[in-house]
């Protein structure tokens, strides 16, 4: 069991931040007709992603990386991830011209592979096989991280708009949603080749 010091460490305390902070930005998220919760919302995920950086910096510059900030740090990021991505797909954020509601799809392909792989981290954990975090994995989780904010950002200003000339009289988009939309398959196709590459460490070591 980890000690009180360990649990109140700085990063620790940093990680269980973006934990408690998730319902509030879920909450600021559910009205997509409100620019101000959506731009607090923004505030606010930004904010996080910089505790993200910073507590496993600090862990790593005072030497106090704990098992119980290894345990918290990856469930932080699902569990933002994965609210953003809820919240924004029930509330019809993530719809574009041409293809409407299937924008869903690729954030249903970042969820189903960060819990395939949470599993098979799990598995692969009980036989002492660990798999390090490939670079092409940390361009996943920049995409990640740049589409949800873009398209949160989007909702934030609702009169950032462009008109592209496509068609006879061409249609007007929102830029950082329209940046969003495609960053956000971006990440869908690099969650699939990550998520693969994972699968064959995890075939190798299965009967």
């Amino acid at each position: 069991m980890p000690s009180p010091r360990t649990m109140l460490s700085l990063p620790n305390l940093l990680t269980l931040s973006r934990i408690v902070a998730v319902p509030l930005l879920a909450a600021l998220l559910w009205w997509p007709d409100w620019p101000l919760g959506y731009g607090l919302a923004f505030a606010m995920y930004c904010l996080m992603g910089i505790t993200d950086y910073f507590d496993g910096y600090l862990a790593r510059a005072q030497g106090t990386v704990s098992k119980l900030g290894v345990f918290l740090d990856p469930i932080a990021d699902k569990i933002m991830v994965a609210a953003v991505i809820l919240v924004l797909s029930a509330q019809g954020v993530l719809r574009g011209p041409y293809v409407g509601d299937m924008h869903v799809i690729a954030g249903l392909v970042i969820l189903v592979r960060e819990i395939a792989v949470s599993g098979l981290r799990e598995f692969l954990g009980g036989l002492q096989v660990s798999v390090p975090v490939s670079k092409l994995a940390k361009w996943k989780t920049t995409f990640q991280m740049v589409c949800l904010g873009a398209l949160i950002l989007g909702q934030a200003m609702p009169g950032w708009l462009v008109t592209l000339p496509f068609g006879a009289t061409g249609f007007v988009v929102n830029v950082p949603h329209t940046v969003g939309l495609t960053t956000l398959w971006g990440a869908a196709v690099l969650t699939a080749i990550t998520g693969w590459d994972y699968l064959r460490v995890g075939l190798k070591h299965m009967d």
